[in-house]
């Protein structure tokens, strides 16, 4: 393939011409802080080891900064934007800056957790600066629904990025590390400085790495049900989880019973649990109630 030209990236003067230009100011509400620095952008693209065979799907491109970093080295990126005004720029300013790849770019106008499929190949990475307020919920949505997604790589705020990366035992261990976990081997991968955006946010960035498991949590549950047990266990951090569980099983009796069935200490707490505890404990819930069904049909049927 040939090479963009050096200045193909966008540096702090390029992203506020262009913003000025479509009368863009970053939101709030929208999570919205544009990278100015064309080596951070770099830096993203060489730790989420992007390859020339990749199809990259990049969630909330904004200005493009990302975009025209990953399009130097993937062979296709799809970007996924839910701005209006940055949907319909985006395409313009990759043919402008980068047209000897612009036939290798696809943009989906749309909210990422409203996204089912995307245009051309599967995707094989998902890089990305996630606006904050929806980082982990669009995160979890995107591996969930597009398996073929090998590797992640995502810039969060640096306290939901050690959330994701947390280990069993850790205060910050909760439910999105827990549901990061049942996709991938997760860890963090560094951290971004304040001054690569624009507007700076008043919070550090840090990257996080999420490899898919080669091979899935072993269980007999589904994802749906092993994620209710992980969200009624930490809805109520400080009980036990025999109290924790009881309405999620029907009683705190049922709840014993499904955690000593699992080999889980009905003392224990939410946050000294691996996910495959926590798919166990699924897993001999549904073994119970499919066993209260067989005795219940057996019933009627000799009555």
């Amino acid at each position: 393939m040939s090479s963009p030209t050096p200045d193909a990236l966008l540096g702090p003067a390029d992203v506020r011409e262009l913003a000025a230009v479509l009368g863009v100011r970053p939101t709030k509400q929208r999570g919205q802080n544009f990278v100015i620095d064309a080596n951070t952008v770099r830096r993203i693209v060489r730790t989420a080891q992007v390859r020339p065979d990749d199809v990259v799907v990049e969630v909330g491109p904004g200005l493009g900064s990302l975009t025209l970093a990953l399009l130097e080295v993937a062979d296709r990126v799809t970007a996924v934007e839910i701005d209006d005004v940055l949907a319909g720029a985006l395409p313009a300013t990759i043919t402008a800056r980068m047209p000897e790849r612009a036939d290798r770019f696809a943009l989906v106008h749309s909210d990422a957790m409203h996204v089912t499929e995307l245009p051309g190949p599967a995707p094989t990475a998902l890089v990305a600066n996630l606006p904050y307020n929806v980082a982990v919920p669009v995160l979890l949505h995107m591996l969930a629904t597009f398996p073929s997604i090998d590797r992640t790589l995502v810039m969060v705020q640096s306290e939901v990025a050690d959330r994701l990366a947390a280990a069993p035992g850790s205060k910050v261990y909760g439910v999105p590390s827990v549901k990061a976990n049942w996709y991938a081997e997760v860890k963090r991968a560094g951290a971004i400085g304040r001054n690569v955006f624009w507007p700076a946010p008043n919070v550090d960035s840090g990257l996080v790495s999420l490899v898919r498991r080669t091979e899935p949590v072993r269980t007999e549950a589904s994802r749906a049900e092993v994620f209710a047990v992980v969200d009624a266990a930490f809805a109520q951090r400080r009980k036990t989880l025999r109290a924790a569980l009881a309405g999620w099983a029907g009683s705190a009796a049922a709840a014993e019973a499904a955690l000593v069935a699992a080999g889980v200490s009905p003392q224990a707490r939410g946050e000294s649990l691996t996910v495959e505890e926590f798919a166990r404990i699924a897993e001999n819930k549904v073994a119970d109630e499919a066993a209260h069904k067989v005795a219940e049909n057996k019933q009627e049927n000799t009555a």
